[in-house]
Protein backbone atom coordinates (compact mmCIF):
# COMPACT_ATOMS: atom_id res chain seq x y z
CA UNK A 1 0.00 0.00 0.00
CA UNK A 2 2.95 2.20 -0.02
CA UNK A 3 2.51 3.28 -3.66
CA UNK A 4 -0.98 3.61 -2.90
CA UNK A 5 -0.80 5.86 0.21
CA UNK A 6 2.45 8.35 -1.54
CA UNK A 7 0.69 9.09 -4.66
CA UNK A 8 -2.35 9.88 -2.78
CA UNK A 9 -0.96 12.82 -1.35
CA UNK A 10 0.23 14.12 -4.53
CA UNK A 11 -3.18 13.57 -6.06
CA UNK A 12 -4.87 15.35 -3.45
CA UNK A 13 -2.17 18.46 -3.77
CA UNK A 14 -2.64 18.02 -7.54
CA UNK A 15 -6.62 17.97 -7.68
CA UNK A 16 -6.49 21.89 -5.07
CA UNK A 17 -4.92 22.49 -8.33
CA UNK A 18 -6.95 21.44 -10.86
CA UNK A 19 -10.03 22.66 -8.50
CA UNK A 20 -9.15 26.22 -9.15
CA UNK A 21 -8.99 25.32 -13.02
CA UNK A 22 -12.68 23.68 -12.55
CA UNK A 23 -11.23 20.66 -13.96
CA UNK A 24 -11.89 18.72 -11.10
CA UNK A 25 -15.47 20.11 -10.12
CA UNK A 26 -16.59 18.87 -14.21
CA UNK A 27 -15.34 15.58 -12.68
CA UNK A 28 -16.91 15.61 -9.71
CA UNK A 29 -20.39 16.83 -11.25
CA UNK A 30 -20.29 13.79 -13.47
CA UNK A 31 -19.66 11.49 -10.62
CA UNK A 32 -22.71 12.89 -8.77
CA UNK A 33 -25.01 12.89 -11.70
CA UNK A 34 -24.18 9.57 -12.63
CA UNK A 35 -24.87 8.14 -9.14
CA UNK A 36 -27.91 10.02 -8.76
CA UNK A 37 -29.28 8.48 -12.17
CA UNK A 38 -28.42 4.96 -10.97
CA UNK A 39 -29.58 4.90 -7.25
CA UNK A 40 -31.70 8.34 -7.10
CA UNK A 41 -31.11 11.25 -4.87
CA UNK A 42 -31.59 10.08 -1.60
CA UNK A 43 -27.97 10.05 -0.03
CA UNK A 44 -29.47 7.20 2.94
CA UNK A 45 -30.28 4.77 0.49
CA UNK A 46 -27.36 5.83 -2.21
CA UNK A 47 -24.19 5.12 -1.10
CA UNK A 48 -22.72 6.31 -4.22
CA UNK A 49 -24.35 9.50 -4.16
CA UNK A 50 -23.37 9.89 -0.63
CA UNK A 51 -19.38 9.28 -1.25
CA UNK A 52 -19.54 11.66 -4.55
CA UNK A 53 -20.98 14.09 -2.31
CA UNK A 54 -18.28 13.62 0.71
CA UNK A 55 -16.09 14.30 -1.81
CA UNK A 56 -17.08 17.44 -3.40
CA UNK A 57 -17.27 18.65 0.31
CA UNK A 58 -13.70 17.64 0.92
CA UNK A 59 -13.12 19.84 -2.23
CA UNK A 60 -15.48 22.67 -1.12
CA UNK A 61 -17.61 22.97 -4.32
CA UNK A 62 -20.65 25.01 -4.00
CA UNK A 63 -23.44 23.42 -3.18
CA UNK A 64 -25.75 24.99 -6.12
CA UNK A 65 -23.15 22.58 -8.36
CA UNK A 66 -24.44 19.69 -6.42
CA UNK A 67 -27.99 20.04 -6.24
CA UNK A 68 -27.31 20.72 -10.20
CA UNK A 69 -25.61 17.69 -10.73
CA UNK A 70 -28.11 15.78 -8.42
CA UNK A 71 -30.85 17.06 -10.92
CA UNK A 72 -29.18 16.38 -14.15
CA UNK A 73 -29.04 12.35 -12.79
CA UNK A 74 -32.35 12.36 -11.83
CA UNK A 75 -34.03 13.86 -15.02
CA UNK A 76 -35.51 17.11 -12.90
CA UNK A 77 -33.58 19.10 -15.58
CA UNK A 78 -31.56 17.63 -18.90
CA UNK A 79 -28.39 16.48 -19.47
CA UNK A 80 -25.84 14.77 -20.83
CA UNK A 81 -26.05 10.95 -20.57
CA UNK A 82 -22.72 9.50 -18.78
CA UNK A 83 -21.90 5.84 -19.33
CA UNK A 84 -19.78 3.76 -16.57
CA UNK A 85 -16.15 2.52 -18.47
CA UNK A 86 -13.41 0.66 -17.02
CA UNK A 87 -10.27 0.04 -18.69
CA UNK A 88 -7.63 -2.85 -17.82
CA UNK A 89 -4.40 -1.32 -18.80
CA UNK A 90 -0.54 -1.84 -17.79
CA UNK A 91 2.09 0.83 -17.30
CA UNK A 92 6.06 0.69 -17.86
CA UNK A 93 7.57 -1.52 -15.01
CA UNK A 94 4.86 -4.03 -15.57
CA UNK A 95 2.03 -2.01 -13.24
CA UNK A 96 -1.30 -3.08 -13.36
CA UNK A 97 -3.51 -0.69 -14.38
CA UNK A 98 -6.96 0.02 -13.35
CA UNK A 99 -9.04 3.15 -15.33
CA UNK A 100 -12.86 3.84 -14.42
CA UNK A 101 -14.42 6.82 -16.43
CA UNK A 102 -17.46 8.51 -17.15
CA UNK A 103 -18.24 9.08 -20.48
CA UNK A 104 -20.78 10.37 -23.31
CA UNK A 105 -18.60 9.17 -26.20
CA UNK A 106 -16.96 5.35 -25.28
CA UNK A 107 -15.81 5.47 -28.88
CA UNK A 108 -13.48 8.94 -28.26
CA UNK A 109 -12.37 8.10 -24.64
CA UNK A 110 -10.99 4.98 -25.66
CA UNK A 111 -9.09 6.36 -28.11
CA UNK A 112 -7.53 9.07 -26.08
CA UNK A 113 -6.89 6.41 -23.36
CA UNK A 114 -5.35 3.98 -25.87
CA UNK A 115 -3.14 7.10 -27.75
CA UNK A 116 -1.76 8.26 -23.61
CA UNK A 117 -0.77 4.73 -23.04
CA UNK A 118 1.05 4.52 -25.98
CA UNK A 119 3.00 7.36 -25.12
CA UNK A 120 4.48 6.44 -22.13
CA UNK A 121 4.97 3.67 -22.82
CA UNK A 122 1.83 1.69 -21.51
CA UNK A 123 -0.76 -0.78 -23.36
CA UNK A 124 -4.39 -1.64 -22.98
CA UNK A 125 -5.03 -5.12 -21.87
CA UNK A 126 -8.01 -7.62 -22.21
CA UNK A 127 -11.37 -6.93 -20.04
CA UNK A 128 -10.98 -8.13 -16.56
CA UNK A 129 -6.73 -8.60 -17.29
CA UNK A 130 -5.87 -6.54 -14.32
CA UNK A 131 -9.19 -5.60 -12.57
CA UNK A 132 -9.25 -9.08 -10.36
CA UNK A 133 -6.13 -7.57 -9.08
CA UNK A 134 -7.91 -4.93 -6.85
CA UNK A 135 -10.63 -4.70 -4.44
CA UNK A 136 -13.08 -2.05 -3.68
CA UNK A 137 -12.45 -0.65 -0.04
CA UNK A 138 -13.07 2.16 1.99
CA UNK A 139 -9.48 3.66 3.02
CA UNK A 140 -8.64 6.69 5.30
CA UNK A 141 -4.87 8.03 6.31
CA UNK A 142 -4.57 9.75 9.56
CA UNK A 143 -0.82 11.26 10.34
CA UNK A 144 0.86 9.75 13.38
CA UNK A 145 1.45 13.80 14.49
CA UNK A 146 -2.45 14.16 14.68
CA UNK A 147 -3.37 10.97 17.05
CA UNK A 148 -2.05 7.80 19.04
CA UNK A 149 -2.45 4.66 17.16
CA UNK A 150 -4.51 3.75 20.43
CA UNK A 151 -6.53 6.60 19.69
CA UNK A 152 -6.83 5.70 16.12
CA UNK A 153 -7.34 2.23 16.77
CA UNK A 154 -10.62 3.03 19.10
CA UNK A 155 -12.47 5.22 16.67
CA UNK A 156 -11.52 2.80 13.60
CA UNK A 157 -12.73 -0.48 14.97
CA UNK A 158 -15.47 0.90 17.28
CA UNK A 159 -16.89 2.46 14.03
CA UNK A 160 -16.49 -0.87 11.81
CA UNK A 161 -13.52 -0.46 10.18
CA UNK A 162 -11.95 -4.07 9.07
CA UNK A 163 -7.82 -3.32 9.83
CA UNK A 164 -5.33 -0.79 10.66
CA UNK A 165 -2.04 -0.54 9.53
CA UNK A 166 1.11 1.67 9.92
CA UNK A 167 2.95 3.06 6.74
CA UNK A 168 5.58 5.64 7.68
CA UNK A 169 4.52 7.96 9.57
CA UNK A 170 0.64 7.79 9.11
CA UNK A 171 -1.94 5.19 10.09
CA UNK A 172 -4.11 3.13 7.10
CA UNK A 173 -7.37 2.85 7.75
CA UNK A 174 -9.33 0.00 5.65
CA UNK A 175 -13.24 -0.46 5.77
CA UNK A 176 -15.37 -1.99 3.22
CA UNK A 177 -17.07 0.16 0.99
CA UNK A 178 -20.77 0.15 3.25
CA UNK A 179 -19.02 0.67 6.83
CA UNK A 180 -17.10 4.05 4.85
CA UNK A 181 -19.34 6.39 5.66
CA UNK A 182 -19.72 5.48 9.32
CA UNK A 183 -15.71 5.37 10.28
CA UNK A 184 -14.87 8.52 8.17
CA UNK A 185 -18.12 10.41 10.59
CA UNK A 186 -16.33 8.55 13.57
CA UNK A 187 -13.26 10.67 13.00
CA UNK A 188 -14.50 13.85 12.58
CA UNK A 189 -16.67 13.44 15.47
CA UNK A 190 -13.74 12.65 17.50
CA UNK A 191 -12.06 15.92 15.56
CA UNK A 192 -8.97 13.59 13.91
CA UNK A 193 -8.34 14.89 11.04
CA UNK A 194 -7.28 12.27 7.59
CA UNK A 195 -5.13 12.79 5.00
CA UNK A 196 -6.94 10.69 2.67
CA UNK A 197 -10.38 9.27 2.84
CA UNK A 198 -12.04 7.76 -0.17
CA UNK A 199 -13.43 4.56 -1.70
CA UNK A 200 -11.25 3.43 -3.63
CA UNK A 201 -9.79 0.02 -5.27
CA UNK A 202 -6.76 -1.48 -3.34
CA UNK A 203 -4.18 -4.21 -4.63
CA UNK A 204 -3.98 -7.45 -3.66
CA UNK A 205 0.15 -7.29 -4.20
CA UNK A 206 2.21 -4.22 -5.38
CA UNK A 207 5.01 -4.11 -8.01
CA UNK A 208 8.68 -2.58 -7.34
CA UNK A 209 9.52 0.47 -10.02
CA UNK A 210 12.06 2.99 -9.96
CA UNK A 211 13.88 5.01 -12.21
CA UNK A 212 12.85 5.95 -15.56
CA UNK A 213 9.70 3.59 -15.10
CA UNK A 214 8.65 5.22 -11.84
CA UNK A 215 8.89 8.57 -13.84
CA UNK A 216 6.86 7.61 -17.11
CA UNK A 217 4.45 6.10 -14.93
CA UNK A 218 3.53 8.55 -12.62
CA UNK A 219 3.46 11.05 -15.67
CA UNK A 220 1.11 8.65 -17.66
CA UNK A 221 -1.08 8.71 -14.31
CA UNK A 222 -1.69 12.22 -13.88
CA UNK A 223 -2.11 12.37 -17.80
CA UNK A 224 -4.84 9.57 -17.55
CA UNK A 225 -6.16 11.67 -14.66
CA UNK A 226 -6.02 15.00 -16.72
CA UNK A 227 -8.35 13.59 -19.20
CA UNK A 228 -11.99 14.67 -18.49
CA UNK A 229 -13.68 11.57 -18.91
CA UNK A 230 -11.44 9.88 -16.67
CA UNK A 231 -12.45 9.59 -12.89
CA UNK A 232 -10.26 7.35 -11.35
CA UNK A 233 -6.78 5.43 -11.75
CA UNK A 234 -5.89 2.63 -9.49
CA UNK A 235 -2.57 1.08 -9.84
CA UNK A 236 -0.58 -1.57 -7.94
CA UNK A 237 2.88 -0.10 -7.89
CA UNK A 238 5.11 0.23 -5.12
CA UNK A 239 7.91 3.46 -4.84
CA UNK A 240 10.44 3.83 -2.38
CA UNK A 241 10.01 7.30 -0.06
CA UNK A 242 13.01 8.51 -1.64
CA UNK A 243 11.75 7.97 -5.70
CA UNK A 244 8.88 9.24 -4.95
CA UNK A 245 9.92 12.64 -2.71
CA UNK A 246 12.20 13.47 -6.09
CA UNK A 247 9.38 12.52 -8.20
CA UNK A 248 6.83 14.72 -6.44
CA UNK A 249 9.34 17.91 -6.40
CA UNK A 250 9.77 17.72 -10.43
Amino acid sequence: MSGHSKWAKIKHKKGAEDAKRGALFTKLSKEVTAAAKEGGRNIDTNFRLRAAIARTREYNMPQNNVENAIKKGTGEIPGIVFENVVFDAYGPGGVALLIEGLTDNKNRTTAEVRNLLNKRGGSLAGAGSTAFMFTKKGYLEVEKAKASEDAVMEVALEAGAEDVKTEGETFEIFTEPTAFEAVRTAFVAKNIDTVTAEITMIPASTVKVEGSDAKNLLGLIELLEENEDIQHVHANFDISDEEMAKLAEE
